[in-house]
């Protein structure tokens, strides 16, 4: 049985579960939507590009399995552990995925992640979902802090990062495992008192 908490949860439970997953607008006529199962193919492609498969090592083997996450992608929202929307252009292709995981309501805490298409890379596509993201996280929901980490060789992922407005809070050593042995991971994090 777990302990019963001394302070009151930052985030009432059965806030997001109970309702649909949102649809989030970001700049630049990005429209963050949940998954749909025919984005299926976009979805696979990412993982056929060289660049996502050297940050991401969790990688679906075909279309059934990524139709499997989708499914999981819609438990984690009704379960209250997760959210996974598709960065399209106006609702349209997709060009990218964002997550905020790892929900904790006790501390308001969640993980961002996030790639996007080769086609989509250098527009400021994954910085202003994830600002979009964050701001929703933050101001519409009441988490209070945000954080994300990518390896310290990943220059591009850190740049999206600080653009949204997460500072680097230090380097996680040998922190996660890729395809080319351990990387030292940079630590990001969002709070809601250092918004600007």
């Amino acid at each position: 049985m777990p302990r019963a908490l001394s302070t009151p949860p930052v985030i009432r439970s059965g806030r997001l579960g109970s309702r649909p997953q949102p649809v989030v607008r970001a700049d630049g006529g990005l429209l963050l939507r949940p998954w749909e199962d025919a984005d299926a193919p976009a979805f696979l492609s990412a993982y056929a590009d060289e660049e996502t498969r050297r940050w991401h090592t969790r990688r679906p083997d075909g279309e059934p399995q990524v139709r499997e996450w989708f499914e999981a992608y819609r438990r984690d929202w009704e379960r209250e552990a997760g959210g996974h929307w598709a960065i399209t252009r106006d609702g349209g292709g997709v060009l990218g995925r964002i997550a905020l995981r790892g929900w904790d309501f006790d501390d308001g805490i969640a993980d961002a992640a996030y790639w996007v298409l080769p086609a989509a890379r250098g527009a400021g596509t994954a910085s202003r979902a994830l600002l979009a993201l964050s701001t929703w996280a933050v101001e519409e929901i009441g988490f209070h802090r945000l954080e994300l980490d990518h390896s310290t060789r990943n220059h591009a992922s850190c740049r999206v990062a600080t653009k949204a407005g997460y500072l680097l809070e230090g380097t996680k050593r040998s922190a996660a495992r890729h395809d080319d042995g351990r990387h030292d991971m940079h630590l990001h994090a969002l709070v809601r008192a250092a918004r600007p």
